[in-house]
């Protein structure tokens, strides 16, 4: 004989199982047996657990006189079955009757509640009816909270809940962690398990998988090992949902081989579990094992979905899997799926990223809804793929269709690459203007975009007031600045800013070390490249390819070929741009035939030399006078390494010839050129004119540069320089007047030496430095002991029209024999001595220098505009082909 005490359980049991016949079957048992009323509570919830809450509602109603059990029991049907606006109605309807609520009605509510508003009316209805500290009202309450942004409230309402009840089971700790978690703040949500923990509060799989997940968000890979440790020593690691928390854990913070540990202990894998891993791999890189992974996936019978088929389709740009891409997509459009808008942005990517940009639009207007992701895969990979026009096409054509205020900061940094590549000012203000209407102002990418675009735009004022207005504390913003310093040859400022960057506590990385060698370079500051690279080798950079580059070239700018040797001998990986450094910086140096050999070492390396490494062997030849191998890879450029000739390639030979006083065969190079000749070509000319004394040559390159750079005074006064030395003197004077007229002034010559941190610069006969007597009586004494040993002074290459003593005494003050007479009495002796020049060392300079560098047994480096000249025991590293 079935009573109410065990129909209840049998109701229960059929609910769980959602058996509705059996259920139905008892529902009219109870009609015929008169025991209905009993058990109308009952079949209210069984209806609920069988998804016919109608049904449930139709019990409800059949009970004359509801008590507070029955409203509840059909509010929790309502909820249980997504029907919150009937569940608020039914409570509604509830308070109406004057019945009174219970600990069990509040929570589902409070589950329900649309807003916080109405959540905060619950919570006042909870403390009216003493029902807040209830441990599980308390805890829908610190869910409600935090469900809706208030975590401080909700945090609140949990410690009041521990105050006044005195305790708390898991699913406080639990739902506090979760409401962290949810609202970004995933070191809070740490901190609120180790309390848990210290107060004797046993974790279970939610806690853990939620911690896990805290320990992802805030990027905090210790703490997710000792969670980790914790999962495993409670017995939790056969838990999927904690595995799979795990597994993304290691995955998204890089440890890809801990991640593969977890995932393959874990006794049961799901879908879940294979993308975490997959996605994982393609975030760090990992592109070839995501592709494997995918395999095993297959092989292991589960079917992979369309946010696993969406990252393999990174996957396949990332590791240049072209044809497995076409594949997916292939498979996708066969399966009707190419429309899902995870498909349609990860085939956007992969073509894009594989330079198939014609296929990346088909896919694109295939989509039948743009988001701004989508918007964004198609115009970065134009602005990535160089079509910097069709991607700034693109970016109208979204804010044209009305995305103008939805886009972040991909999109307006890959607009601003395409900006900067197209050195595009007016679309750069206007990006400008838009990332400050939208409150995209602080964001460093932004900002970094902004600062590259309009230094590249020659705007440096503009990419300064960035920088300085955004008060970022970011290396990349740094970076940026200090690469563009270094660009517009603002090199002291570039190192103010690195000494800057390193007071705030930034640590420099590769990039910002490579830019600030690039500026030491300019300014050929041989002790602050030394101080770079000993940052460099504090942080363990030296093996980084772009850092040694940047070395190599900085010492070979900074007058130390040896020190560019040795970087060049450290770097672990030799590419095009290590060998073209250490060719150029031999061939400025003056050692062309060591040059040539280690080119010919590149070339049995098996490493192909581009058109910057035939500069460099060009130039090489150039310094040192090798006409016949010089033409032999000018002539031999095309066939034997496919490189075409450029500009820079004849002006290098046309120097060469001139030099060489060939000067009717460096013309018909000139007038054979495919192309027009450039200011570097007829300056070559004008120069050598002047050398080998051809005025009527010197007069038609010089008109043919005044063309070309009218502004330039160089140009000038190498044509009067090339009179005066055919003693053309009224020539001479016409010229001078000329640029009299045209308010063209003459680049004054200009030498200067780095001491302990500073600058000193001379010019010619000055007298300004503090220490003027101690310089002028070292070159008295030089002059000396300069005449005793055989020097006479060149006064041919004085061309002042003045005798022959003040000749001299002009030459004896040139700026660079004042820097070096200052180096002498500031230094140790033996140290060498580095000077750099503004224009090209004079004729009897040069030969003075090699007298000094005798007398004072000491090497003198003067770089002048062409070349490093290394004077040593009485000989130049040029060979007097300078």
């Amino acid at each position: 004989m079935r009573s109410p005490e065990t129909i209840g359980p049998l109701l229960a049991r059929y609910g769980a199982s959602r058996s509705l016949l059996a259920g139905a079957h008892l529902h009219c048992h109870l009609l015929k047996s008169g025991l209905l009323a009993a058990c109308s509570n009952r079949l209210i919830s069984f209806y609920s657990w069988c998804r016919l809450p109608r049904a449930a509602r139709a019990v409800f109603d059949e009970i004359p006189h509801p008590c507070h059990v029955s409203w509840s029991s059909l509010v929790t049907a309502y909820s249980n079955n997504s029907m919150p606006r009937e569940a608020l109605g039914a409570f509604r309807a509830m308070r109406g009757r004057g019945v009174r609520c219970n600990e069990f009605a509040l929570p589902v509510v409070l589950k329900c509640a649309p807003d916080a508003g109405l959540g905060a009316q619950v919570h006042a209805l909870a403390v009216a009816t003493a029902l807040d500290g209830d441990v599980f009202v308390a805890n829908a309450l610190v869910a409600m909270y935090g469900g809706f942004g208030m975590v401080d409230e909700a945090r609140r309402m949990f410690d009041e809940s521990g105050g006044t009840s005195g305790e708390r089971n898991t699913v406080s700790w639990n739902g506090m962690i979760s409401a962290y978690v949810k609202n970004d703040r995933c070191g809070d949500a740490i901190g609120v398990f180790r309390e848990m923990v210290w107060s004797g509060g046993r974790p279970n799989e939610f806690g853990f998988s939620c911690v896990v997940n805290a320990c992802t968000g805030a990027r905090d890979l210790e703490a997710g090992r000792q969670v980790h440790a914790m999962v495993v020593r409670m017995g939790y690691d056969g838990d999927v949902f904690t595995s799979n928390a795990l597994v993304d854990m290691y995955s998204k913070l890089g440890d890809i081989d801990m991640a593969a540990v977890v995932f393959e202990k874990m006794p049961a894998v799901d879908v879940v579990s294979w993308n975490a891993f997959i996605s994982g791999c393609v975030i760090h890189g990992h592109d070839h094992r995501a592709l494997e992974l995918l395999l095993q996936m297959k092989s292991s019978g589960l079917v992979p979905n369309v946010y696993t088929l969406s990252t393999i389709l990174k996957a396949c740009a990332g590791a240049g899997a072209f044809n497995l891409g076409r594949q997916i997509h292939g498979f996708m459009i066969k399966a009707d799926s190419v429309s899902d808008e995870f498909i349609g942005v990860g085939l956007v990517d992969m073509y894009a990223k594989d330079r198939f940009l014609d296929d990346a639009r088909k896919v694109f207007n295939l989509m039948p809804q743009r988001d701004l992701i989508l918007w964004n895969a198609l115009i970065s990979g134009y602005s990535h793929g160089g079509l910097y026009s069709e991607a700034l096409s693109l970016f109208r054509r979204m804010r044209m269709e009305g995305l103008d205020l939805g886009v972040n900061r991909a999109t307006l940094a890959a607009v601003l690459k395409s900006t900067a590549s197209l050195e595009a000012i007016s679309h750069t203000r206007q990006v400008h203007a838009l990332a400050e209407k939208i409150g995209l102002l602080s964001d460093s990418h932004v900002i970094n975009g902004l600062i590259d675009s309009y230094w590249k735009c020659d705007c440096l004022d503009d990419a300064n007031r960035i920088f300085e207005e955004s008060c970022s504390d970011d290396i990349i913003s740094f970076t940026s600045m200090i690469t563009a310093l270094s660009q517009f040859d603002h090199g002291e400022d570039a190192i103010k800013l690195f000494v800057q960057m390193l007071r705030k506590g930034l640590e420099p990385d590769s990039f910002v070390l490579s830019s600030l060698l690039n500026a030491c370079a300019s300014l050929s500051a041989y002790e602050q490249g030394k101080q770079v690279h000993a940052h460099l080798i504090k942080r363990q950079f030296t093996s980084d390819v772009f850092a040694g580059n940047a070395l190599v070239y900085t010492y070979a700018k900074c007058g130390s070929i040896e020190d560019a040797d040795i970087a060049f001998s450290g770097l672990p990986e030799r590419g095009v741009v290590s060998w073209s450094a250490m060719i150029g910086g031999l061939a400025q140096h003056g050692h062309g035939k060591r040059a040539l050999e280690l080119f010919q070492k590149m070339l049995d390396e098996g490493v192909s030399p581009n058109h910057i490494t035939l500069t460099s062997v060009l130039s090489a030849c150039n310094h040192a006078g090798l006409v016949d191998e010089a033409k032999k890879y000018f002539d031999s450029m095309k066939e034997m390494f496919g490189i075409d000739r450029t500009e820079e390639h004849y002006a290098c030979m046309i120097d060469l010839l001139g030099r060489a006083g060939k000067l009717e065969d460096a013309m018909e190079l000139v007038n054979n050129m495919p192309f027009e000749a450039n200011a570097a070509v007829w300056g070559a000319l004008l120069g050598a004119s002047r050398v080998h004394g051809d005025p009527d040559l010197g007069r038609v390159a010089a008109e043919k540069l005044v063309t070309l750079e009218p502004e330039k005074s160089g140009t000038h006064v190498l044509l009067a320089n090339t009179y005066a030395s055919a003693g053309m003197w009224d020539e001479v004077a016409k010229v001078r007047k000329l640029m009299k007229y045209s308010n063209i002034r003459k680049e004054p010559a200009m030498s200067w030496v780095e001491m302990k941190d500073k600058v000193h610069t001379f010019i010619v006969g000055d007298k300004s430095h503090p220490r003027t007597r101690e310089i002028y009586g070292k070159l008295d004494e030089l002059g000396d002991l300069m005449n005793k040993a055989g020097y006479v002074p060149n006064v041919a290459v004085d061309l002042h029209n003045v005798d022959r003593s003040e000749k001299e005494l002009l030459l004896s003050y040139h700026s660079e024999r004042l820097a070096v007479a200052f180096a002498l009495i500031s230094t140790p002796a033996g140290a060498p001595i580095r000077v750099k020049k503004n224009l090209r060392i004079c004729i009897d300079c040069h030969v003075a220098f090699k007298f000094i560098s005798k007398i004072v047994s000491r090497e003198i480096i003067i770089r002048d505009i062409n070349r490093f000249h290394h004077f040593r025991d009485g000989t130049c590293s040029c060979g007097d082909y300078w």
